[in-house]
């Protein structure tokens, strides 16, 4: 299970790396629903509506993303599971880095308070 458990962290941040992605995914954290078309929309100066299909294959993959049919249409769901494990791991870290820092911040004010 543990090992499951890394796989699924390790893809989803592996699928958040991309600048792309993360702009689909912010797209469907406000919309969801939001169809393949429209997902296209701000990127097709920049790229094919197969290259953003294959983002959106990457994101499926790590199950940040839902597909389903709507008639003709394609519509994407944001899927917030993988979001909140990635989340609970950046935020122990987190909490540890800010004890480390105020500890830090206490040790240079004791420093300083006996010079």
């Amino acid at each position: 299970m543990v090992k499951r458990a890394d796989e699924q962290l390790n893809q989803a941040f592996a699928a958040l790396a991309d600048p792309t992605r993360r702009a689909i995914v912010d797209r469907l954290a406000r919309d969801d629903g939001v169809s393949v078309s429209d997902l296209y929309q701000p990127f097709r100066r920049r790229m094919t509506l197969p290259a953003v299909s294959k983002h959106l294959r990457v994101l499926e993959r790590a199950g940040l993303l839902r597909q389903e049919r709507d008639g003709r249409v394609r519509r994407c769901h944001l899927e917030p599971e993988p979001l909140k494990q990635a989340n609970a791991w950046v935020e122990r870290y987190r909490v540890f880095w800010s004890g480390q820092l105020d500890a830090l911040a206490e040790f240079l004010e004791h420093e300083a308070e006996e010079k």
